[in-house]
């Protein structure tokens, strides 16, 4: 994506640098104005090393890598987790020039909140922009995907369905399928070259059957031959959620299926630390006196309990009392006639009024952060599902019961990507899976950060697919 990303990326390289500049001066004339007037440097020269400094911490934290197909929540964690490590490069810097230059805590504060506050506002408006200017046409790159194969059909709807990756795909070749979702057929691979010189293409997706090993390096040469930069779409779905990593052994490329994160003593360690620290944070400052109004306006809206128990399953098929909110009428029943278990629906008679706002809200879900205390939840994980939904799906779902190698959590990845709600449509829980056994192999503790400020917003945004 050559003339997408360069653009993109320029905008966002020197877009900050006034941002920095302006920041650095302010924070000094508001703080350091009278103790910096005998400093030996000028504030130019300062300023100029301060935005050294800063795209020295951006490079180490990949905060200008493309993002722009990820949400705004992980732009702004790699946005604070640029902001610490240039607190502590910048303050390493000044503290060897500590003869030359004056710096107090209230000018680290004044500056990093500044930057914030700004390189977050910025960084919006230029994706905002970005995205408007994809949607348009204005700005793309065009593809031809070579292969109708099941990975090729999933490719091309995704990049139709986010148009905001910045991708158009023009058409596909294949030697046997004509067809693919109502992509233009262009004819067969043979006929790549004579494609290539004829139509516009910035890139080429090379999806053909891992099995055809000497048609996918025709095809490779082709696109050197006429400068086409061309990526690979392999076919393995097997290992789609697994943190993947392709070392080389002299000349050979090798896959290495790495362990999980939560494997090692010190994340679990990690993990565990912030859950407890972040369900007494949350007890202190807002659940000491949101929970008792929510459970007020329950009491007086409807009969019945407060909170909602229900048996589910945790760590390792262990099961658990999960508690929530009871957003539904008080004789609602979980199983069916047929012995299925009774989802909520869109419109469901069931749900009270207000259980409508705790649900779409999330709210419902306070509660467990008892479960965390108890240690059998955890803030961010899969989402633990009733028995009887697990007893349900677990032999007609793959690798359903992976999701239970860790604790499940009160929000998950899965969650703000949009996996709420029924799970009745073909595919559904499937994709909810992949989803959790994604966060599972990648987990990382920016990550758990990132699906904490994306449930967050949608809080006060609601979510279509929470009923």
């Amino acid at each position: 994506m050559a003339k997408l990303d360069n653009r993109y990326t320029l905008i966002r390289y020197v877009i900050d640098a006034p941002i920095v500049g302006i920041g650095y001066l302010l924070s000094v004339k508001a703080t350091l104005s009278q103790v910096q007037e005998d400093a030996a440097i000028p504030d130019y020269l300062l300023t100029g090393l301060a935005l050294l400094v800063w795209y020295m911490a951006a490079s180490f934290s990949r905060l200008y890598t493309d993002r722009r197909s990820n949400k705004y929540s992980e732009e702004i964690i790699f946005i604070i987790y640029t902001l610490i490590i240039y607190t502590i490069f910048l303050s390493s810097v000044f503290f060897f020039l500590r003869n030359y230059v004056r710096f107090n805590a209230g000018f680290f504060g004044f500056f990093l909140g500044f930057l914030f506050v700004f390189l977050s506002l910025t960084k919006y408006i230029v994706r905002k922009y970005l995205h408007a200017a994809i949607y348009k046409g204005q700005l793309f790159d065009n593809l031809l995907i070579v292969g109708a194969t099941p990975a090729a059909m999933e490719f091309y709807e995704t990049i139709n369905k986010y148009y905001y990756y910045g991708y158009k795909c023009i058409g596909f070749v294949d030697n046997q399928q004509k067809k693919m979702n109502g992509c233009p057929y262009f004819g067969n691979t043979q006929s790549l070259a004579t494609i290539l010189k004829s139509q516009k293409v910035d890139e080429v997706i090379i999806a053909l059957p891992n099995h055809e090993n000497a048609q996918i390096q025709d095809c490779i040469e082709v696109c050197d031959y006429l400068k086409v930069k061309a990526r690979i779409l392999p076919d393995m779905q097997q290992y789609s959620t697994s943190a993947i990593q392709v070392n080389n052994i002299g000349q050979l490329s090798v896959m290495n299926i790495r362990a999980l994160p939560l494997d090692k003593l010190e994340n679990k360690i990690l993990k565990q630390a912030f859950d407890i620290f972040f369900a007494l944070l949350f007890f202190v400052f807002i659940g000491s006196w949101l929970m008792p109004l929510i459970a007020l306006a329950i009491k007086l809206s409807s009969k019945g309990p407060i909170i909602f128990k229900q048996e589910r399953w945790g760590l390792n098929n262990e099961k658990i009392i999960c508690y929530k909110f009871r957003t539904m009428m008080a004789e609602s029943e979980d199983i069916g006639p047929n012995g299925e278990y009774n989802q909520a629906t869109l419109n469901d008679p069931r749900i009270t009024r207000l259980g409508m706002f705790l649900r779409k809200s999330n709210l419902d879900e306070l509660p467990q952060f008892w479960n965390v205390l108890l240690g059998n939840m955890s803030t961010v994980g899969p989402r633990p599902h009733p028995t009887p939904l697990n007893i349900q799906v677990m032999h007609t779902v793959d690798n359903y019961m992976l999701r239970h190698i860790v604790k499940p959590g009160i929000t998950g990845w899965a969650q703000v990507n949009g996996c709420r709600g029924e799970t009745r449509e073909p595919g559904s829980m499937q994709r909810r899976v992949n989803f959790d056994l994604y966060y599972i192999h990648r987990w990382t503790f920016w990550l758990d950060c990132q699906i904490i400020l994306q449930t967050i917003i949608n809080i006060f945004r609601g979510d279509q697919n929470a009923y």
